[in-house]
Formats: C-alpha cells, sequence, structure tokens
C-alpha cells in the first residue's frame, strides 16, 4: 500500500460475479476458479483486492445454503438473495447494482471458459485503455447446431437495427470499468440484457474490445436460454430499447 493509503494497483478492486440459479453442482467450482484468476492479478499487481458475488435468484435446491455456507467461510465472498426468480436480467442488475469494484466481470457459474483467461482480460483493457472487453468464442458447435444457428442470426439482428459489431454479444463475459455505470442504465429483465449492455455503452461512446477464448459447454443441468419464451422475451425487450435510444448522444470522446 502506498503513503496515500492507495494499493498502487492498476485497479483497486475486481468485482466478479455470478448470477445463479439452481447451481449447487457449479458453486464451488466457480468460485474456486474464480479465486485463481484473482490471484495472478494480485501477484500482477493489477488490482489491489477482489470480491466475489453470488446472486442467488430464488433458487429451488441447495445453491443457497452452499452459497452462505461459503460466505461465512471467506470475507470475499458475498451472497444476494432475491426473494422471487427475476431472471437473468435482474440477477444481472443486481450483480452490477451490489459490486464495489472499479473492475467489474459478469459471468456465468457453469464456468463457459477458462477463469485463467481474465488476467489476459485485463491487461488488454489496461493496454488498449477499454471500457468493456466482452469474449466471444472460438466455436459454439459443442451446445447444439440449432443454438449455433440461432446465435448467429440473433448476432446479425443486433447488428442491423444497432449497429453493433459484436460477434457473441451473449456470451457471459463481460469486463468493464464501473464508470460506465454512472451514464449506463439497464432495464431489460431478461436474455437481451447482454446486448442492452453492450448497446447503451457504446452508443454512448464507450470503447468496447472483443477477445475470442475457448469455449466449454454446460456438463450438468440445462440451459433454457434459447427456448421460445426467452427469445420472445427478447424479441419485446429489442423493440422498446431502439424506441429508448432515439435522441442518446455519446458522452465519452474518443477522439
Amino acid at each position: 500500500m502506498t503513503a496515500d493509503g492507495t494499493t498502487g494497483a492498476t485497479f483497486e478492486k475486481l468485482s466478479i460475479f455470478y448470477p445463479m440459479w439452481n447451481e449447487e453442482e457449479y458453486v464451488e467450482r466457480a468460485l474456486d476458479a474464480a479465486r485463481r484468476a484473482c490471484r495472478t492479478l494480485l501477484d500482477r499487481g493489477d488490482i489491489g483486492d477482489y470480491e466475489l458475488i453470488i446472486v442467488d435468484d430464488a433458487s429451488t435446491d441447495s445453491t443457497p445454503q452452499i452459497a452462505d455456507r461459503i460466505a461465512a467461510e471467506d470475507p470475499r465472498v458475498r451472497v444476494v438473495h432475491h426473494a422471487r426468480n427475476r431472471k437473468l436480467g435482474g440477477a444481472i442488475k443486481t450483480g452490477f447494482a451490489t459490486a464495489s469494484g472499479d473492475l467489474i466481470l459478469y459471468t456465468d457459474a457453469d464456468l463457459p471458459f477458462d477463469m485463467a483467461e481474465l488476467p489476459r482480460a485485463v491487461r488488454l483493457m489496461i493496454d488498449y485503455d477499454a471500457d468493456i472487453v466482452s469474449a466471444y468464442r472460438f466455436d459454439r458447435t459443442g451446445e447444439g447446431y440449432l443454438r449455433t444457428i440461432y446465435t448467429f442470426w440473433y448476432n446479425v439482428l443486433i447488428r442491423g437495427l444497432f449497429g453493433v459489431k459484436a460477434r457473441d454479444i451473449n456470451f457471459a463475459f463481460k469486463l468493464c470499468r464501473a464508470r460506465i455505470f454512472d451514464h449506463v442504465e439497464l432495464r431489460s429483465e431478461g436474455s437481451f440484457i447482454d446486448a442492452e449492455l453492450v448497446i447503451r455503452a457504446t452508443r454512448l461512446g464507450y470503447e468496447m474490445l472483443q477477445f475470442g477464448v475457448d469455449y466449454f459447454p454446460r456438463t450438468r443441468g440445462e440451459s433454457t436460454l434459447s427456448s421460445p419464451g426467452v427469445i420472445l422475451g427478447i424479441l419485446r425487450e429489442m423493440r422498446e430499447l431502439r424506441g429508448d435510444l432515439d435522441g442518446i448522444e455519446p458522452v465519452v470522446d474518443r477522439r
């Protein structure tokens, strides 16, 4: 720690949060992977401290009990419990609102990428002075061809409607400087929230950097992100966002 009380690290604190609904088989593994990555970042001097946040979205399995037990044992782990299930969008909004770090990572509990990629992402953010680092998957065929086709056309639609050149906009790897939330207010309650975050931030002039990672599909439980109800919700929130963006001007000048 320096004489003025700061750590001397590039970022004072990293917050990593996981939205979780019935993830009892993944809780401990997800936190262990995050701890390893954070220790690397601490050793390199990129961060001064870290916190790990579980957003329990009214799980009906033993996720809440496991999370509370770990938090009682580890002061760097925090748990927020939703009284009712608020879906992915609600859980992500809670995560960003709870995070106290000046650097925030949102990702999934099923570890869709090797958490050892996080130090690389932080270094890219520093070197290129980016506001958001978003990962894309090199190969998505492991989750099934139907999901792969659906995601391809979803990304095409987002580029066409909003002008955002994101290769894999819904992938759960969004590393953000906390300062963007001085101006970005997320409203989506469903799975459109990943796209909303990127669309609002880039429309306001914040810089996004993308990099590729190996993808590891879920091996336990089942994803519901491509169900008909989820898709209809995405289309509805997409329409609402188009109207909400009218008149928004950049607040960041990157010239």
